[in-house]
């Protein structure tokens, strides 16, 4: 089973240890205020109260030998930074870094984290996105630019079959597959989902394309 520790048990930190451990995860963890550490301790695999800047307290408890170490004390840079360097420095194998701004994040970049992760700004990235394209259902970031994208089928596309649409060279992106709504023998409605359609494949009202591109081909796409 796969470890991951957390340390600091804000409010991102709390949800992220919960959420792991009921995805049948180990999850240690860890904070220096005991309170937060009581209210967590029947959720997660090991509740752990100790000063995450203490490499003594640290090695004590193993932490850095976890699959994961996510430090995602926020609010405290200084805390943070003294806790990514302490783990580094033991060894962890990946530690990923919650920053509040850019320059913090670059910041832990330059110390050798594996991963910085900024979720205010994340959250409003998609929030804007979703509101600026109320077409879409969801979107996978694949990272180097590129995402994937599930949409209702613009109304310019309807009636019209692929190789007419010529989605690769007229807007830049490729079609991975199409979910339509089917009627079952049983008489009930079921989703099927076509990978990678040919090019006779007709768009219909109701279909949901799953699109992969570039984000500013992906945002050139019809409404």
């Amino acid at each position: 089973m796969q470890r991951i520790a957390v340390l600091g048990l804000g409010r991102f930190g709390m949800n992220l240890a919960r959420l792991l451990e009921v995805n049948n995860v180990e999850v240690i963890a860890v904070d220096r205020n005991g309170k937060l550490v009581e209210d967590i301790k029947d959720d997660v695999t090991l509740a752990v109260c100790l000063d995450s800047t203490d490499e003594e307290a640290l090695a004590e408890q193993d932490i850095h030998r976890a699959d994961v170490c996510v430090v995602a004390i926020g609010e405290n840079f200084e805390a943070s930074l003294l806790t990514a360097t302490a783990l580094k420095k033991m060894g962890a194998k990946n530690v990923i870094v919650r920053a509040q701004s850019a320059t913090h994040a670059e910041i832990f970049r330059r110390l050798g984290a594996d991963e910085i992760i900024q979720p205010e700004s994340e959250a409003g990235r998609q929030l804007a996105r979703r509101l600026a394209n109320p077409h879409l259902e969801d979107l996978i970031e694949l990272g180097d630019g590129y995402t994937l994208i599930e949409m209702h089928a613009p109304h310019a596309f309807q009636g019209k079959t692929l190789e007419q649409l010529a989605l690769r060279n007229k807007y830049r992106v490729n079609l991975v597959a199409i979910r339509r709504r089917e009627s079952s023998a049983d008489g009930g409605n079921g989703i099927a989902t076509t990978y990678v359609p040919h090019g006779g494949y007709q768009i219909h009202a109701e279909d949901r394309l799953l699109l992969l591109g570039t984000d500013a081909a992906l945002n050139n796409l019809p409404k």
